[in-house]
């Protein structure tokens, strides 16, 4: 009886990885007034924390997709859960505002900065024919843990307070990730199969005649740094990021300052998660059969849309609505240019590559929070926020239109 393909554990230690280290990056919303109001600070200030610490995640997902080529993802994996617990701990035992830039920032991008690059790199080397449809499933993790974290912490806030949320959510986070790391393997070949569970690359399948290509004809990252498409990728997921970051993190102060209660306000983000999720499998799977370039690009469109729809939004069913829609696309989008990379690129160098990449998303999530508060603070209101957020998502459907093969 054939042993089922090791690249399905794989797969799951990329979605428990994403979920407790994306889930909580997405989940920080939930934490903002709770930390403007102990530390008095603006909402400028307070989501400037959040923006530090994705301008260094944009350091560490380049040190992280070199080190996973040399390392492998077992080493980087348990690194990266030693400091995301780590960091939520010591967060929720900050006694001034400014320490937030170390235990926070800092840490919790040692921790995390990497670990959406680790992740589906892995992931892409172990499918080809499927990948869109599993990179989606571990993309996802980080989606039904901000559906799962954020309600969770809410209550944690809610009953006792948030240094306790934080430690508690931290403890859980170091446990999993440390644990789940040691089944990672860089490459189907250390177990003497193929991608996709093949036992022979020479076959006259489509799919798997793919996999002889990528691993063959793959280019470095110098090389890739050099062509258009790398460009134009990497711009497309800066503008998505920018947009998509400013929403998580301002969402829920935005359906909070409308009169929406906190508890309701941290369900949107649960449906933005449950949304992405589907987003992400299903987008994903039609992207193996359809292509992905023009279903990108529609995506963007609507997407663009859908915060149109946010920023004439004063009510609970309304904000829903956006977060099933936006959340649907956003997942899609994600796994489909995550799923480019390794389609233009093949999965030689993917972890260096991927990592320059992840840098421009997380550039983005520095920009769009930070400018979000900004624009709050000085006038008193999110639509010019959401509009330019709106303007970001059709600059990056702009450039998925423009990649070539």
């Amino acid at each position: 009886m054939r042993k089922t393909y090791y690249g399905w554990t794989i797969a799951a230690a990329g979605f428990l990885l994403s979920f407790f280290g994306i889930g909580a990056r997405y989940s920080f919303g939930v934490f903002l007034k709770s930390i403007e109001t102990e530390f008095s600070m603006t909402r400028t200030a307070a989501s400037g924390i959040f923006s530090v610490y994705m301008l260094l995640c944009v350091f560490f997902a380049i040190l992280g997709g070199w080190a996973i080529d040399k390392q492998g993802p077992r080493k980087i994996g348990l690194i990266m859960g030693t400091m995301t617990g780590l960091s939520l701990l010591l967060t929720g035992k900050v006694s001034a505002s400014w320490q937030l830039l170390i235990t926070y920032s800092l840490f919790l991008s040692l921790g995390t900065g990497a670990i959406y690059g680790v992740v589906n790199t892995t992931t892409s080397r172990w499918f080809v024919k499927k990948r869109g449809f599993v990179i989606g499933i571990t993309s996802s993790g980080g989606s039904v843990g901000a559906i799962i974290l954020a309600p969770f912490a809410t209550y944690l806030i809610s009953t006792y307070n948030w240094r306790t949320a934080f430690m508690v959510v931290g403890l859980i986070s170091w446990i999993v990730m440390i644990s789940v790391s040691v089944w990672l393997k860089k490459d189907p070949r250390d177990m003497n199969v193929f991608p996709d569970g093949a036992l022979t690359e020479d076959t006259d399948h489509k799919g798997e005649k793919m996999t002889a290509q990528n691993l063959t004809h793959s280019f470095t990252a110098a090389q890739a740094f050099r062509m258009r498409q790398f460009w134009l990728l990497g711009l497309s997921w800066l503008f998505m990021s920018n947009s998509i970051h400013m929403i998580y993190v301002h969402v829920v102060p935005f359906a909070v300052d409308s009169g929406i209660s906190p508890l309701d306000a941290a369900f949107i983000l649960s449906v933005l998660g449950i949304a992405s999720i589907l987003g992400r499998l299903v987008l994903g799977r039609l992207s193996d059969t359809i292509g992905r370039k023009a279903l990108g690009v529609t995506c963007g469109l609507l997407h663009t849309a859908t915060l149109l729809w946010l920023m004439q939004s004063d009510q609970l069913w309304m904000m829903v609505v956006f977060a099933v829609i936006f959340g649907s696309l956003w997942g899609g989008s994600g796994t489909i240019i995550t799923s480019l990379v390794g389609d233009i690129f093949g999965t030689g160098n993917l972890g260096s590559i991927m990592g320059l990449i992840t840098a421009g998303w997380a550039l983005g999530a520095a920009i769009g929070p930070a400018v979000g508060g900004y624009i709050f603070d000085v006038w008193g209101s999110y639509s010019i926020a959401f509009g330019a957020g709106a303007a970001a998502l059709l600059i990056s459907a702009c450039f998925i239109a423009c990649i070539k093969p």
